[in-house]
């Protein structure tokens, strides 16, 4: 892919140092602490990123990334369980996938917030807001309001 950087060694290693080790067996039969035990062989982390970048350069996504399981959990404190909105189903991606996922989601969000594609007031689902940025937020809009002597209302 033209403009497209090699996915590096960091970049690998902070996509995954967050992940929960207690995750559940996924298609691959791989957990997170079973892919943080094996970049920890130097060879390896650079097997997976050889993976990455071919992925990237070649524009292909491959198909055992795509693959996936579903299992289906009942949701707790049910009084009965004979109707199919009492259970959730759940998803499970293959772990190489769902860490190549990642860099490239981190990379993009990098990118849209360094070059202001997106508005400021964007706050869902990107790093460093939170809830607090939304309140502090919306009791500024709300004091700017009363100075104006206006009305202010939300719609949420």
């Amino acid at each position: 892919m033209k403009d497209w950087n090699l996915f590096s060694k960091q970049e690998l290693i902070n996509a995954i140092e967050k992940c929960n080790n207690l995750s559940a067996l996924n298609p691959d039969k791989l957990t997170w602490s079973h892919i943080k035990s094996i970049i920890k062989n130097k060879e390896c982390i650079f097997k997976l990123l050889d993976i990455a970048n071919a992925c990237i350069d070649l524009g292909h996504w491959l198909f055992h990334f795509k693959m996936s399981t579903m299992v289906i959990i009942p949701k707790p404190n049910k009084s009965a369980y004979n109707s199919p909105k009492v259970y959730r189903p759940i998803v499970l991606l293959n772990m190489i996938g769902k860490l190549f996922e990642k860099m490239i989601r981190e990379r993009l969000q990098f990118h849209t917030i360094a070059n202001n594609f997106v508005h400021q007031s964007q706050l869902e689902g990107l790093k460093q807001r939170s809830t607090t940025d939304a309140g502090a937020i919306l009791t500024h809009t709300i004091q700017s309001g009363w100075v104006k002597n206006l009305v202010t209302s939300t719609l949420l």
